[in-house]
């Protein structure tokens, strides 16, 4: 009898132990069988001829166990199960008593062969046993008609019913590992988006920002050269400066992405009375101010305030024409809110999504006032997302404007 399938069975501890068993049990069937035959029928001429079928049927059945370990059920396994059956149809012609031996192979064949063939299979084997137990019996025993069909039926049923079973659980387990598989690909894809938001956030907020402010200043130092050398060589000192610290964060930004103002480690109060002095021109006075009980703050909500604090400053440089502007770090109870306030000439806000005239996201620019433009605002906007937070701006043509981003300490 061949083995089972080996690719399952090797995979498969319970079935390796049952494809022994079953083996132990042809073998065994088979030696009782033999002894049976040569106690009742020592001087048989069949004797030879079925001593030798039952050696070929050992021959094979082990032969099949040992060829087959390793191997993929094919070929090789048909050849092998076809010729014990051979085998075991003839010595069962010669010998009626080594019919129960056709159990190991019922569950052979349901295991070796697709469900058709494995039926009609065991239709003929158990149609032999009928006839074997038919020649053994001294009279009519209806036992003999009955008992061998409907336990290859029972048998047959109840095999197929498992391996169905075992089908369906494996394509669901199939099914799970797609889709997990498909899940962390998906996770994967999200974080890599996810990041280069972020990345392109980090980049717009340090070098963006400070090239910006940079052309600004080259600019009027090219137009004042002529008329007014100091204050042309004023801003080029001023953008030299700015080119300064865009390379130390540029440096940062590489290393670790981190805020440079807070690589110091003096915490994001230090930071932005740092950044309120270093934005702080001739045309521009910045003022920093902390309300509060001061607590520690996450990494990532001081980062986060930071760069939102240097975005809205670049604004406030680049397009309010304000004299005067404010930082203020508040400590609630259970939030903390960064607010950035200008004199400037303001704009007129608008819900937050909805376009307008200028075709910029959450504001319509006043008469003549460049407004907000580029990533900044959808950038200040994100980062307090992700935090949990809300990012609200006030503001009235000729009056100024106020920016407030409020971060939930439970969330952050």
């Amino acid at each position: 009898m061949p083995p089972a399938p080996p690719a399952a069975a090797d995979r498969d501890p319970d079935a390796r132990w049952l494809v022994t068993v079953m083996n132990t049990a042809f073998l065994a069937l088979l030696a009782g069988s033999l002894l049976r035959y040569l106690l009742k029928h020592p001087d048989s001429p069949r004797l030879p001829w079925v001593v030798g079928l039952s050696i070929a049927l050992a021959g094979l059945q082990l032969a099949g166990h040992w060829l087959g370990r390793g191997q993929r059920p094919g070929r090789r396994g048909l050849v092998v199960l076809g010729s014990v059956v051979v085998c075991w149809v003839v010595i069962v012609l010669l010998a009626p008593s080594f019919a129960w031996c056709a159990v190991p192979l019922i569950y052979t064949g349901l295991r070796s062969l697709p469900t058709r063939a494995a039926v009609t299979l065991v239709a003929v084997l158990c149609a032999l046993v009928m006839i074997a137990e038919w020649r053994l019996a001294d009279g009519v025993d209806p036992h003999l008609l009955l008992l061998p069909p409907a336990v290859a039926v029972l048998a047959t049923s109840v095999f197929i019913y498992m391996r169905r079973q075992a089908d369906r659980l494996r394509a669901t387990v199939d099914d799970l590992i797609r889709t997990r598989r498909e899940l962390a690909a998906t996770e994967r894809r999200e974080g890599t988006l996810a990041e280069r938001e972020r990345l392109a956030m980090e980049i717009h907020d340090t070098l963006a920002q400070s090239l910006s402010s940079q052309q600004m200043l080259l600019q009027a130092a090219d137009r004042t050269w002529d008329s007014d050398a100091a204050a042309a060589r004023g801003h080029v000192r001023t953008a030299e400066s700015i080119a300064e610290r865009s390379l130390a964060e540029a440096r940062r930004f590489v290393h670790d992405l981190a805020p440079a103002g807070l690589a110091e480690g003096d915490g994001l109060a230090e930071a932005l009375r740092t950044l309120a002095g270093r934005e702080s021109t001739d045309s521009l006075q910045v003022r920093f101010h902390r309300d509060g009980t001061p607590v520690e703050l996450p990494d990532r909500v001081q980062s986060a305030l930071l760069r939102i604090a240097q975005g809205a400053l670049a604004n406030v440089r680049e397009h309010s024409s304000a004299a005067n502007a404010a930082l203020t770090l508040s400590h609630l109870d259970d939030q903390v809110v960064l607010d950035v306030a200008d004199d400037g000439r303001g704009f007129v806000a608008v819900t937050p999504g909805v376009r307008g005239a200028s075709g910029t996201p959450g504001v319509r620019r006043a008469s003549g006032t460049p407004g907000v433009r580029g990533h900044g605002l959808p950038a200040m906007r994100a980062r307090v997302r992700q935090l949990g937070g809300t990012l609200t701006i006030e503001s009235t043509p000729g009056e100024g404007a106020v920016l407030s981003a409020a971060v939930p300490l439970g969330d952050a």
